[in-house]
Parts: C-alpha cells; sequence; structure tokens
C-alpha cells in the first residue's frame, strides 16, 4: 500500500465540500472514517518520507495479520489542527490518528471529536501497569482515558561531562548545580550554558517550563485559575535570566543557533530534546558536531557528554521534567473494532517497528509486557538511529545516559493538561506570552516578578478569550 498525503491544500478542498453538503450535496468519504468492519482509515501526524514508508510497512503487517483494509494518510504537524477542524466539519474524520500530541488530543476532547471509551479498553488489554503512569495520566481528563500514549520525547539538559569531572562538578539536576556550573565554566572560549531567548519560538516558552515545573511553577491551578505570578515563577524567570544574561553566549538564541553553539564545543551545556541525541553521534550531515576535537573523532561530544532529564529548583517538592507524549486517539464514529484491533497491534506486535521511525524522538511509553515487563526499553537500545548514517544510540551512549533517556517517559509533566486545561495549552503556545515575557526579562533589566505578571496577565487575557 502507498500512504496518502494530505495538506493545507486538502483542507481548501474539504472545507470546500462542507458547502457542498450544506447545499445537500456530495457524499464523497473516502478521507474519513469507514464503519466498514473490513477497512479504517488512518491519519499519521508525519510526513518525513522515510518515516512514512517505514510506518507503510507496519500497516501492511497488520493488515496482512488481520485481514483488515487499512487507508494511510500522511499528515503534516502545522496543517493538523486546521484538517481536523475542516473534516470534522464535512464529517470525514479518519478512523484513527497516530502521532497526536497531548495539544492535540485536548483540543479534540474538547470538541468531542474523540471516542473517549475505547481508550481504557485497549489500555486494560494490553496491560495499564506496562505503561509508564506519567504517560496515562497527561492523556486523561479526570478518570477518562482519552487516548492510549505511544511514545515520547524528554527535554534535556545536555552537558559537558568531561569539563564538569575536570572542574569537580556535580551533574546539572538542581538550579544551585546548573548556575554553579555555568559560573564556573562560563569563559572566553566556552560558554556556560546556551538556551533560546527568541520571544516567537515555542522552543523558549518550552525550555522556561522544563525549568518551571521543576520549581513548583504552574500555569494554572486545580481550579484553572492563571498562577503565573507565583513566587515560584517570578523566582525561575530570574534564575533563567541569570543564566542568559550572565553565562550564555550574545544575542538572541533559538533551537538551532543553540544546538550549535554546543556543537562547536562552546557551551558546557545546551538544553534541547532527546531529538539532538543522533546528531550530537554524528549520524546526520546536515547537523554535524563541529568541536575542535570532532575533527579527528565524530564521536567525541557524545562520549563526553551526560543528559540530565528531570531538575529541580529550590521552591520544587521534587525533580520534574518536560517532554512531549504523543498518542493513538479513535474518533468519535470510527469502526470501533478494527480502529482498536489496529491500535492494539501498533503497541504490541508492531510496537518495536514503531519505535524504530525515529528512536531519539520515540522513547517508549509502554515498557513491556507482563511476560517481560522490560520487552520495549530493552528493543529500543539496539533500535538504529540516526538519519544519513544508522547505528544504535548505544554504540556512541554509556548505560547511565540511555537508562536516563529510556525512563524518562516515566516523569514528563506538562502545564496544565492534567488540570483539564490543554485547549489554554494549545492557545498559549499558539501566541507564546512567556516566550515574549521572558525575551522581554533576558534583553532588558526587569525583574522576574515583573515578567511573571506580565505572563500571568497575557495568559488570563487569553483563557478569556476561550470561555
Amino acid at each position: 500500500m502507498r500512504a496518502r498525503t494530505i495538506g493545507r491544500g486538502a483542507a481548501i478542498v474539504l472545507a470546500g465540500s462542507v458547502l457542498l453538503a450544506a447545499c445537500g450535496g456530495g457524499d464523497d468519504d473516502s478521507s474519513g472514517g469507514s464503519q466498514d468492519a473490513d477497512s479504517i482509515t488512518v491519519w499519521v501526524v508525519e510526513d518525513i518520507a522515510d518515516r512514512v514508508t517505514a510506518i507503510e510497512a507496519i500497516v501492511d503487517a497488520f493488515s496482512q495479520s488481520s485481514g483488515v483494509d487499512v487507508e494511510l494518510v500522511s499528515v503534516a504537524e502545522n496543517d493538523f489542527d486546521q484538517l481536523v477542524t475542516s473534516s470534522a466539519a464535512a464529517g470525514d474524520l479518519p478512523d484513527v490518528i497516530g502521532a497526536t500530541s497531548l495539544a492535540g488530543v485536548q483540543s479534540m476532547a474538547v470538541n468531542e471529536l474523540l471516542d473517549t471509551e475505547t481508550p481504557a479498553s485497549i489500555v486494560d488489554d494490553l496491560g495499564e501497569d506496562t505503561f509508564a503512569q506519567a504517560a496515562l495520566e497527561l492523556t486523561r481528563d479526570g478518570d477518562t482515558q482519552l487516548a492510549v500514549p505511544s511514545d515520547g520525547w524528554p527535554q534535556l539538559m545536555v552537558y559537558r561531562k568531561d569539563l564538569f569531572d575536570a572542574a569537580g562538578l556535580e551533574p546539572p539536576t538542581t538550579f544551585d548545580a546548573i548556575t554553579t556550573a555555568a559560573e564556573t565554566l562560563d569563559g572566553d572560549a566556552v560558554a556556560g550554558i546556551a538556551a533560546p531567548t527568541i520571544p516567537g519560538d515555542a522552543f523558549t516558552q518550552q525550555s522556561f517550563e522544563y525549568f518551571a515545573l521543576g520549581n513548583g511553577c504552574e500555569l494554572v491551578d486545580d481550579e484553572g485559575t492563571v498562577t503565573l505570578d507565583s513566587p515560584e515563577c517570578a523566582e525561575t524567570f530570574d534564575f533563567y535570566a541569570d543564566l542568559v544574561r550572565n553565562y550564555s553566549v550574545a544575542g538572541n538564541q533559538d533551537v538551532d543557533t543553540t544546538r550549535a553553539t554546543y556543537f562547536a564545543g562552546q557551551a558546557a551545556m545546551v538544553v534541547w530534546s532527546s531529538f539532538i541525541l543522533d546528531e550530537l553521534a554524528g549520524l546526520r550531515n546536515d547537523a554535524l558536531p563541529t568541536c575542535p576535537e570532532c575533527r579527528a573523532d565524530p564521536t567525541f561530544l557524545a562520549q563526553n557528554s551526560g543528559v540530565v532529564t528531570a531538575v529541580q529548583g529550590p521552591s520544587g517538592d521534587e525533580p520534574a521534567s518536560y517532554g512531549e507524549i504523543t498518542s493513538w486517539v479513535l474518533t468519535a464514529d470510527s469502526a470501533t473494532d478494527p480502529a482498536s484491533e489496529f491500535v492494539q497491534y501498533v503497541m504490541s506486535d508492531g510496537y518495536v517497528d514503531w519505535l524504530a521511525v525515529a528512536p531519539e524522538g520515540r522513547i517508549p511509553t509502554r515498557q513491556g509486557t507482563a511476560d517481560d515487563p522490560e520487552e520495549y526499553v530493552t528493543a529500543w537500545e539496539g533500535l538504529d538511529a540516526g538519519v544519513d548514517t544508522l547505528a544504535p544510540l548505544g554504540d556512541f551512549y554509556d548505560a547511565e545516559t540511555l537508562e536516563t533517556v529510556r525512563t524518562s517517559a516515566e516523569t514528563i509533566q506538562r502545564w496544565g493538561f492534567e488540570q483539564g486545561q490543554g485547549q489554554l495549552v494549545g492557545a498559549t503556545l499558539g501566541e507564546l506570552p512567556v516566550a515574549a515575557a521572558l525575551n522581554e526579562l533576558v534583553s532588558g533589566s526587569g525583574t522576574g516578578e515583573e515578567a511573571a505578571q506580565q505572563a500571568q496577565d497575557a495568559v488570563a487575557e487569553i483563557q478569556q478569550s476561550l470561555e
């Protein structure tokens, strides 16, 4: 089988079909959910060609074993919201959607587009205790399991173990340890840390949230009231600003420049997602390490870097980590039996192949089976990662680093989702008020308290607009 790709052009066609349907014309449901028990339509939020090809193979294997015909549709991440909206209006939603973000799950749930009964049955059949509990909690609304979490990626603090060891520094697991390391290692040739500051970049807001979660700074409380003006948030703003003003490289930084700085050997720490791991190992030609030592040994940085997932601030009760969990969802009008059978297959017989699509960014949320509790996390370590060169991450990273990454799904937290505020989270990621407040703070002479109040006012206004 071959996957179809739908994007903005398709969204326009679908939107047009809504008008036709309103006038009594058009009944084509070729891209939507099927009620035929022998066929289903599956969207997957992935449009990189080699990854889609790998997913096609998984779908083919399922069809051969089950007899269920699957139409696979590739969807670009940036087009997802628009396509869901237009397809829902046209009655053309698929049966199943894969690689759905937390915000996507919550948005579809708010708009009553999900089957909210079947995911719990799938999780129960597979074994709830075989999943990372944090991933299940993030994909619930109260006691309702909205989706089946398939994988995730953690935000990492990547650091130069060789420089830390030479200076006698502790790993950067706390605000104090991070600040001490940045101050100690910052110099003319090496910055203490590379951290993003661009106001219009979601990466800036994600990086702030990474630190905020470990310091007890939350977007909202259990009642849904915005709480960014809390002392914990003000403290986190001050912490971030201190790092950037005193120990980072000059100028605004973004997702590309922070990576480039660390890869050049010009930063002792960098905040990045686990997608950095294959690049750090020299497996992607357009993002190769360029440090002086890397010329003789392209794996130098990988061998001399450590990672931290969870960090803790002075006001935090325990270490916390930021990341994304992606899931399988069934739509409200899906053909339940074959759709459920498909998701169970991809989360069992096809699961290792699913993780293998991009191991550096698909950390298993299901660790194993009842018979072998670590089957999938163990298999993940041996999967080939990379783009232009393929090799297992275990060829480049020590056991401690791999253990930290592979268990990261157990500690991932996020603002707003457990409080049922996924719609607000999605809206803030669209407008990025926290990133704007942070940028003004690090670029000027304000205080964390002022930045926290600015973010508070902006998010409260966004929340009011959603009511």
